[in-house]
């Protein structure tokens, strides 16, 4: 790797975008947490009810607390459980990591639009925070992937100078 104003931006390392992977999966595991305690479901299971009378194909299920927090430890341990596969680069884990920081942005997003919105402090808005920076954060430290060229074909910023 280039120094940085030399020539090529420094890519993140593997290692660095697996600490920020274990980062995002302990702010989403603080912020069901924060979720759980402060009636998350009070808010979310009739707002999903009135939606679902006004836009009869809205999709989104109502949950009892036991299968939503069940649902989400298991989405939390599979997400954490990834981390070996981040750390060593595996083919999907930045696509993944993209798709994961931008989701956990967007929920973010809602929960501080939400409680402007409504004005009052929703379940999961205290860890919020955590959430965002936590997103930008794994968006920052994801390694720049760049599709495959046909026939050994290297894009023009990766191409290796010939040595004299």
């Amino acid at each position: 790797m280039t120094e940085l104003g030399r020539g090529t931006l420094e890519l993140p390392s593997h290692q660095a975008h697996a600490r920020a992977w274990l980062l995002l999966c302990g702010a989403l595991a603080v912020h069901i947490l924060d979720e759980g305690l402060n009636g998350f479901l009070e808010f979310y299971n009739p707002a999903v009810s009135a939606l679902r009378e006004w836009v009869p194909l809205f999709a989104l299920p109502t949950f009892s607390f036991g299968t939503w927090l069940a649902g989400l430890i298991v989405a939390v341990g599979g997400l954490t459980a990834l981390t070996p596969l981040v750390r060593r680069g595996a083919q999907g884990m930045t696509p993944l990591s993209h798709a994961f920081a931008i989701i956990m942005f967007a929920n973010g997003l809602l929960h501080l639009l939400g409680s402007l919105y409504f004005g009052e402090r929703l379940a999961g808005i205290y860890s919020t925070p955590l959430l965002l920076v936590g997103s930008v954060h794994l968006a920052m430290r994801t390694p720049v992937s760049f599709p495959a060229l046909p026939h050994g074909r290297q894009h023009a910023k990766h191409k290796e100078t010939p040595t004299s």
